[in-house]
């Protein structure tokens, strides 16, 4: 049958009438409600948010939030750690026509990431077991349970949570993995930390790089470096993260030169570098007085044209003080739009060191106007300048201004400078007034400030005493041996000298041999006292050792053999004195650097009086500079002056 078109005229009722339920729903048309509720999530308009979910229905059909919303809301809550709207947004979801979504993964996994990041971590496990049976809870809760655990410090707890998985049938994943790793990193738990590992050899997809760059972290905690250099050379491809857990493990271990290679590497491949990287590479540079190094990757920050955060420029400034470099520790410092207190600290520590007392203490003053409230460290960088420098009015007048202006509590380093001032200028009964009237009982450092004094002022019977008290806190400390030795010999006591050594030998304990260093472009070169035999024979240092003394004999130097604590003539004593370690560095500086240019050496020991003296002459027969760190400040020789001011 034929049925006829509808007439243009023909009357269509009026939508107006019909009530939503009767439409057709487009499932692709978006609700007003969620629209509105995402949009203040992504704003942050957390309070709106809420406040709109909070507020009743204008109508018993109007829709509620759905599974997207909730989770949108939730994810603001975490980005701004916002545990009180979360709570609401958690008390919402408890109602009856909203309980079934908390059994869903995903906003499960929010809620307790949430209470994690907030601290709440016994309400994030009561979210996790609360709703869905063990067996069923799927991978990503576990993790986020784990990761909640691992954040506030409870690794022991993560572990447990991961094994837990494993015996509900749970398959690990990357995310699992990593969890993992971390957790045993924290613990410095190897043997859980390999079956981990294990369990990510066996498993059937390749590993991302998360996992991989938490393997390398894991063995160089537990201090397992084949194991990390053997994961390291398998990865199938390394990023930034990779290479900085890699230097950061050498930088632990102390295996400088592999840092430094490491690092030329990683730049060699392109890979870039973050700051993490610098801040791992600059304290290497500053522990082995690589200053053409840190110099280098001072360039490297100014031509990156990214502003470097305060920690990267605290390390910097840090390498440049214990490079002797304190003239450039200071513009970095002036040029610091942004300054915290390690900033003060680390630029007064510097002064200190390098014998700019003055300047250290006009800038504390500077520090205090500023606004810095200075710490416990701020004082112990001033006394021991003031240690150095014979400052006694100056160090008691900080002590006391520490506990009364400032009301910070003296700990045993600050009486161990307190005492070393008092002892080093000597006042020993005074210092010995200071130790009997501390709070605490005296530890290593003080009696090791006492037995030093006692060595400056040749008070045999008090370094007696105090040296037993040392041998009992330290009785492994080759130090403290050889300064009671060397009082011993400074007395003549060659008895006492010989029932030290004996001790020594009873107890296996060997004399660090004196050792220096210095950089000569990209390599680090290393004396030993009384060795570099072939280096000593050469003929360029022969020929130039000795225009170097004939010189130095002209303008009054006299070898002073009394720095040689040994029962032995005269002549072998001024042998032994050439071949100390400072002076070798010194001659290689010579023979192997420009006319003008500063050389920077370091030892691992206290400069001797006749290499103090050598120096001086050095610096003016030369007309160099040079820069000595010994392990108790810095010695800058130039025209025939230390810093010291032989104060040491």
């Amino acid at each position: 049958m034929f049925t006829p078109a509808i007439s243009l005229t023909t009357t269509i009722p009026a939508l107006t009438n019909v009530t939503a339920t009767s439409l057709p729903i487009n499932p692709k048309q978006q609700n007003p409600l969620h629209t509105t509720l995402k949009s203040l999530s992504r704003s942050g308009k957390l309070e709106e948010a809420l406040s709109l979910i909070e507020s009743p229905p204008s109508k018993p059909t109007t829709s509620q939030p759905d599974l997207d919303t909730y989770s949108s809301l939730l994810h603001a809550c975490i980005s701004q750690r916002s545990l009180h709207h979360g709570q609401r947004l958690y008390l919402h979801l408890l109602l009856p026509r909203n309980k079934h979504l908390l059994n869903n993964p995903i906003l499960k996994t929010k809620l307790i990431t949430l209470y994690a990041v907030c601290g709440q971590i016994d309400e994030a496990r009561r979210i996790f077991d609360d709703g869905i049976r063990e067996n069923r809870i799927p991978e990503s809760v576990w993790v986020a349970m784990a990761v909640g655990y691992s954040r506030n410090g409870c690794f022991q707890e993560a572990l447990v949570l991961y094994c837990d998985m494993l015996w509900g049938c749970v398959r690990p994943g990357n995310f699992a993995f990593s969890a993992a790793l971390k957790a045993c990193s924290a613990l410095l738990d190897l043997r859980v930390g390999q079956m981990v590992h294990a369990q990510i050899l066996k498993f059937e997809e390749e590993p991302d790089q998360v996992v991989y760059n938490g393997l390398v972290r894991f063995y160089g905690e537990c201090g397992c470096f084949d194991d990390v250099r053997q994961v390291f050379d398998e990865m199938p491809c390394r990023n930034i993260v990779t290479w900085n857990s890699l230097i950061a493990g050498f930088a632990v271990r102390d295996q400088s030169f592999e840092v430094f290679e490491a690092f030329r590497r990683m730049q060699g491949e392109e890979v870039g570098y973050s700051w993490v990287t610098l801040t791992s590479v600059l304290p290497v540079c500053a522990r082995v007085t690589a200053l053409y190094s840190g110099k280098e990757i001072h360039a490297q920050i100014v031509k990156s044209g990214e502003k470097p955060d305060v920690l990267v420029l605290n390390s910097l400034m840090d390498m440049y003080t214990k490079c002797g470099a304190t003239d450039y520790c200071r513009k970095v410092f002036y040029w610091m739009r942004r300054r915290d207190l390690t900033t003060w600290n680390t630029m007064l520590r510097g002064c200190a060191m390098n014998g700019c007392m003055a300047e250290a203490m006009e800038l504390f003053s500077e520090m205090v106007v500023s606004g810095f409230r200075p710490d416990g460290v701020t004082f112990i960088a001033l006394l021991s300048g003031c240690s150095h420098e014979g400052l006694t009015d100056e160090g008691r007048a900080l002590f006391d201004r520490m506990r009364v202006e400032f009301g910070i509590s003296p700990t045993l380093e600050h009486y161990a400078c307190l005492v070393d001032i008092l002892g080093r200028a000597g006042a020993i009964k005074e210092a010995l007034e200071v130790v009997k009237n501390m709070p605490m009982k005296p530890g290593s450092s003080i009696w090791g400030s006492l037995l030093n004094s006692c060595r400056l002022y040749g008070n045999v019977s008090l370094a007696e005493i105090v040296s037993t008290e040392l041998f009992e806190l330290e009785p492994n400390n080759p130090g403290n041996y050889v300064i009671l030795s060397n009082i011993y010999a400074n007395a003549g006591m060659w008895a006492g000298v010989k029932r030290v050594r004996e001790l020594m030998i009873k107890r296996e304990i060997k004399k660090e041999p004196g050792c220096s260093w210095m950089q000569l472009k990209n390599r680090i070169h290393t004396f030993i006292a009384g060795g570099c035999f072939e280096f000593r024979n050469s003929d360029e240092y022969k020929t130039v050792w000795n225009e170097l003394m004939e010189a130095m004999e002209v303008v009054g130097y006299v070898p002073d053999t009394r720095a040689v604590l040994h029962d032995v003539n005269e002549d072998t004593k001024t042998e032994w004195v050439c071949g100390h370690s400072e002076r070798l560095a010194t001659m290689f500086g010579l023979i192997h650097t420009g006319s003008g240019i500063p050389i920077r050496i370091t030892k691992n020991l206290r400069v001797c009086t006749d290499c103090h003296s050598w120096m001086k002459y050095v610096s003016v027969v030369t007309k160099r500079v040079i820069i000595l760190r010994d392990t108790k400040r810095f010695h800058h020789f130039e025209e025939g002056t230390c810093s010291c001011k032989d104060y040491w």
